[in-house]
């Protein structure tokens, strides 16, 4: 099956079953590699993006569910102008292995553009299904109450 996918803003032409995993999209077919695999039964939240701003586990989304364009981490920041919850990220010291941020921080930002004012509560309801086996949750709730401020600020 012949699809267009609009991926952080640009067209994208693949031809492949329609019920392979937009995950194995993203990362084998087009090369965004920040997506990652984790469980592919949408329990860990690593292979988080946004479909259409909407953040969903793409390990469970097939190729000819996309309803809409699609953002990854690669689309939400650059290297010269990070999104405020990259940043925050960063200033917060979030990450250790890493290896689940990806997902955690597109949940953030979807997170934070329904919310721009979360409480802690709000933080806990929107990310518990992205797992850290770090467990650096207190840093990553702290980085999007930082998040929400850089963003109040801009």
């Amino acid at each position: 099956m012949s699809t267009t996918l609009r991926i952080n803003g640009k067209s994208h032409q693949v031809d492949l079953p329609e019920d392979v995993p937009l995950l194995w999209v993203l990362r084998d077919e087009i090369g965004l590699t920040g997506t990652k695999f984790g469980c592919g039964v949408a329990a860990c939240g690593a292979c988080t993006v946004h479909i259409g701003g909407e953040a969903v586990r793409s390990c469970q989304v097939a190729l000819s569910d996309v309803w809409d364009d699609i953002t990854t981490i690669e689309g939400i920041g650059t290297p010269d102008t990070l999104a405020a919850v990259q940043k925050a990220w960063i200033a917060n010291q979030v990450a250790q292995c890493g290896y689940c941020q990806s997902g955690q921080i597109m949940q953030a930002a979807s997170l934070l553009a329904e919310n721009p004012s979360p409480s802690d509560a709000d933080i806990n309801d929107a990310m518990q299904g992205n797992l850290c086996r770090c467990g650096t949750y207190p840093r990553i709730r702290a980085a999007i109450h930082d998040a929400a401020q850089m963003i109040k600020e801009a």
